[in-house]
């Protein structure tokens, strides 16, 4: 069958080319099968490989066979090429039969969040190993779609949030990451997979100049990194389904954007035998692109036999690549592949992504101070840290907030409950919890606090748009029950799939705000709330005052029509904050929003149309990142939304130390799709240049530049 039954955990690759050679049944000698010479690159060894292929054999690779993981293709003894083993998904590696037994990871929009490329690469290589020791050679993500529609259920997969410059520098060490580690990484989904309702059906209207603008960038940005395969979306796309759509796969993905790996149909989404349109594989069977229907095809001259090599080497050169062929992966998914240093990685990367978005001087929290903190909300004890579907990871554990909060303060068990927080009560810090069903008997518990945190949440997942925007329960009327009791001493700490609404930002004294972080959240964010780790991430994606702020109508999302829903991107290019922009309207939170312990002043600002230059100093008392981001204003003859992401940073610094930090520019930060030529046009005139911690920062350097 091709499929491991070994239960050894074997190594991970070597990080030096992956040549360890672990088994006869996969060492050959180099005259006997000369694809097998490691001299020559992995595009020269699938090449020599397709020559000695039959017919069948190169068949085999265009559809899925065998069994075990979410996907497998059948491995080709006769020439020592492995089984193809793909298992979702892009938060961790899902294994529903073996529960526990892998590291439930900050999501995509979680690493996001951070702005920070090697906590993306981190995550990358820490995911793509524990797929290396489960067996598989194929990740199913990472995620890279644009959060176009903010109540989509899937909002939560994709490391892009609303901002295609965003999701283009941070796919690409994630996908470094996952490849160095002997994984092939996927970039889903190929194209405009932008809503969960009708999914299966609904036809996505978008302009090629909105295409290439928005939502192509980011899977350019996994291109850029050597991503190995890609998966093409269920929906339809100006009227064609995706996996079957020759502009969008073969014109656009393959030929204009260069992509030189291999599109996989994500699982049920072939509707027929496409490879003339593009499509490399379908998973997870055979329904349409099967031996009969290929063979047809070339008898009938609808498809050539070259188009039929080309897949093979499309799906051969990656797994060359990532050392596939030189490695005996003998691995398998009974294996429990989560260690203690994955598991201080997740809490790092949790704490990492918390955005601090309010801070009146309430946090950090003083873990030696005698407190008598209350805790409000279920979550307190049974935290959110994932969502549904095929991101869905299930951990071998979940710390509480609860716990971790009382381990910073240094409580053992049975000690430090202080119930009703009797003002009587003399002595050390003690932790009060309520779930806050009944709002009266909060707002007394909060009274009686030094401290009150309310954990409000909200999840969704695969197949399904949210319902709405707001979280879970009575969420708002506990938030607003205790801040009357405790007003400024109140913390908030917030998870999300994605935007949600903060009505009562205003009443509190300070709010974190989490996306889906992982099964490490609750030690992560008690990091944060005692100063531990100075907050440092970042808003991926507005935060709005309001559901449907940017005021989608119907034909635009959901979409309409009686026979075939059809989803109108008639915004164009307004997606996100840049509708906010263009429209001169107010957030709750804007993208890019992010603060620290500390303070920061920029300085210097220096632009040329080759590069922006800017000094950060930490003018705080405490050591902190900095997140300084350009944002460039196209002259108005574009027609661009004014103060786009063209780049960002992360720059560690001491108190009172200083950096330059610098951002390159390229001749396409300053172009425009033209869809009358089909490519990019340089624009000429005066860019305006902004530097500063958001994309509304009232405090931003400002420039400008001319084009050449």
């Amino acid at each position: 069958s091709g499929c491991d039954t070994t239960l050894a955990l074997g190594p991970p690759p070597s990080p030096s080319g992956h040549k360890m050679i672990a088994s006869a049944a996969f060492a050959f000698s180099g005259g006997d099968r000369p694809w097998m010479s490691t001299a020559d690159t992995p595009a020269q060894r699938a090449a020599t490989l397709v020559q000695h292929m039959t017919l069948a054999e190169k068949i085999q690779l265009t559809h899925g066979s065998c069994g075990g993981y979410v996907g497998n293709v059948c491995g080709i003894g006769r020439l020592g090429v492995p089984a193809i083993k793909m298992n979702d998904g892009p938060q961790g590696f899902r294994d529903n039969a073996h529960p526990g037994s892998s590291t439930a990871w900050p999501c995509s929009l979680a690493i996001g969040a951070t702005f920070d490329r090697s906590a993306a690469e981190a995550w990358g290589a820490a995911m793509g190993d524990e797929f290396f020791r489960k067996g598989a050679n194929v990740q199913l993500g990472p995620g890279v779609c644009l959060a176009r529609v903010p109540r989509n259920g899937r909002n939560f997969e994709y490391i892009s949030g609303e901002d295609p410059h965003l999701g283009y520098e941070m796919v690409q060490p994630a996908v470094r990451g996952i490849q160095g580690a002997g994984v092939v990484a996927n970039a889903k989904h190929w194209a405009n997979n932008n809503q969960e309702t009708d999914r299966t059906s609904v036809d996505e209207e978008v302009d090629e100049r909105t295409q290439f603008e928005l939502y192509y960038p980011p899977f350019e940005g996994a291109i850029a990194a050597g991503v190995g395969s890609a998966m093409c979306s269920y929906n339809k796309i100006r009227t064609r389904w995706s996996c079957e759509n020759p502009e969008t796969l073969q014109r656009d993905l393959k030929e204009r954007l260069g992509f030189r790996g291999w599109v996989m149909s994500d699982w049920g989404a072939t509707h027929s035998m496409s490879l003339a349109q593009g499509l490399d594989q379908e998973m997870p069977g055979a329904d349409f692109m099967n031996a009969a229907a290929i063979e047809a095809a070339l008898d009938s001259g609808e498809v050539d036999a070259s188009r039929i090599d080309d897949a093979a080497l499309r799906i051969l050169t990656p797994l060359f690549g990532v050392g596939a062929f030189d490695i005996n992966n003998t691995n398998t998914q009974r294996n429990n592949v989560s260690t203690p240093a994955h598991t201080a990685l997740a809490r790092s990367l949790a704490a990492r992504s918390v955005v601090l978005l309010k801070n009146n001087g309430v946090l950090p929290l003083d873990r030696t101070a005698p407190l008598r903190v209350a805790l409000f909300g279920k979550s307190a004890r049974a935290p959110v840290v994932g969502g549904g579907g095929s991101g869905a990871v299930v951990p071998a554990f979940v710390p509480s907030p609860y716990d971790a909060i009382r381990a910073r303060l240094g409580l053992s068990a049975g000690t430090g409950d202080c119930g009703l927080l009797d003002a009587s009560e003399a002595g050390g810090p003690c932790v009060a919890q309520s779930d806050g069903d009944d709002t009266v008997a909060a707002y007394e518990l909060a009274r009686r606090s030094d401290v009150a945190v309310v954990f409000v949440a909200t999840s969704s997942g695969e197949g399904s748009d949210r319902a709405s925007l707001s979280f879970d329960g009575n969420a708002d009327l506990l938030v607003r029950a205790v801040a009357a009791a405790k007003g400024r001493r109140t913390v908030v700490a917030c998870v999300a799939p994605g935007a949600a609404l903060t009505p009562w930002a205003g009443e509190v004294g300070a709010v974190t705000y989490a996306f889906l972080p992982g099964q490490e959240y609750a030690d992560g964010l008690a990091d944060v709330l005692f100063g531990d780790v100075n907050p440092s991430a970042h808003l991926p994606l507005t935060l709005p005052r309001a559901e449907n702020e940017v005021g989608f109508t119907d034909a635009m999302w959901p979409g309409v029509g009686d026979k075939q829903r059809v989803a109108s991107y008639s915004e164009g290019l307004l997606v996100g904050y840049r509708w906010y922009n263009a429209h001169n309207a107010t957030p709750a939170f804007p993208f890019g929003h992010g603060l620290s312990y500390t303070t920061f002043a920029l300085a210097g600002l220096r632009a040329s149309p080759t590069r922006v230059t800017v000094t950060v100093t930490n003018t705080g008392r405490r050591p902190g990142a900095a997140a300084p981001q350009l944002y460039l204003t196209f002259p108005p003859s574009a027609g661009e939304p004014p103060g786009q992401l063209r780049g960002f940073a992360q720059a560690q610094l001491q108190p009172g130390e200083s950096a330059e930090v610098r951002f390159p520019l390229r001749a396409r930060d300053m172009s425009v799709w033209n869809a009358t030529t089909h490519a990019w046009q340089l624009v000429h005139g005066s860019f305006g240049v902004a530097v500063g911690l958001s994309s509304r920062d009232a405090a931003a350097l400002r420039g400008a530049f001319r084009s050449p």
